[in-house]
């Protein structure tokens, strides 16, 4: 019989995106490997992305940590990549332990992933030094996440903020936009692109048009989230219709398991 893993995510509130693009991603793959996957939430409230309830959203990661944990989940995903980034270059690292730490107090130890480490960390596997960025914050926040991604060693050479705040709004745009809206961006030189970077902004469908399209690697703050829980997991880092990251042709160099 094939194991059923448990897919936990902390999800803002007002967030629709990441409970469909990553079950999207690993039904596809259940379609051609073994394993079987169930998808789990706990939610903070948010409903206008600035960085004032951003931080407040934060504080209340650790009880999603615990009802998580209760349900015994197999990884743990913080699938809100400004709200991490908001709070200070670096601050995935601490975000990760704390969280992680609150399942092993619980007696549910489970590895944590957030979708600020596995975005950095995505473009790394796929060795991109240089990139450009399509975000639907307003500018001011679209630049604390530029300077968190360099603040990693990775150059953003270009961005597009469509400054939407209401994060509803957000989820409801065309997962298809960005197929189009990419062409506005300058990748001259750049070594991938990243067709969403922001969990709420559906972005999935775009992604393997935006590839052949560009001749590029296009990753998204989901597609990354999905190979760093696949990674986590122990598992293939595989998913088709994901773009390159998840192609199969990027063994994970960070696997490791609870």
């Amino acid at each position: 019989m094939n194991r059923t893993y448990r897919i936990g995510q902390i999800v803002p509130s007002s967030n629709t995106t990441m409970e469909t693009e990553i079950p999207a991603m690993l039904r596809g793959r259940e379609g051609l490997l073994p394993e079987r996957f169930s998808f789990h939430s706990s939610r903070m409230r948010m409903m206008n992305v600035t960085k004032e309830e951003l931080a407040k959203m934060d504080g209340d990661s650790d009880r999603c940590a615990l009802e998580l944990s209760d349900a015994r989940v197999d990884v743990l995903g913080y699938a809100c990549l400004v709200a991490i980034m908001s709070m200070g270059n670096g601050y995935h690292r601490v975000s990760e332990a704390r969280l992680h730490q609150r399942t092993i107090d619980n007696g549910g130890p489970a590895p944590v992933v957030t979708s600020a480490g596995a975005l950095v960390d995505g473009l790394k596997v796929i060795g991109a030094r240089k990139v450009s960025i399509i975000a639907p914050y307003m500018k001011p926040l679209t630049r604390l996440v530029i300077d968190y991604i360099e603040n990693e060693g990775i150059e953003v050479v270009d961005s597009i903020s469509l400054e939407i705040h209401d994060n509803l709004k957000v989820g409801a745009r065309d997962p298809a936009a960005p197929a189009e809206l990419w062409r506005k961006l300058n990748v001259a030189n750049v070594d991938a692109i990243v067709a969403s970077a922001c969990v709420q902004m559906p972005s999935l469908a775009s992604i393997p048009l935006i590839e052949a399209a560009s001749g590029l690697p296009v990753v998204s703050s989901s597609v990354c989230t999905t190979y760093q829980m696949l990674a986590k997991l122990g598992l293939k880092t595989f998913a088709p219709q994901a773009g390159a990251l998840l192609s199969g042709r990027y063994d994970a160099p960070f696997r490791q398991v609870a």
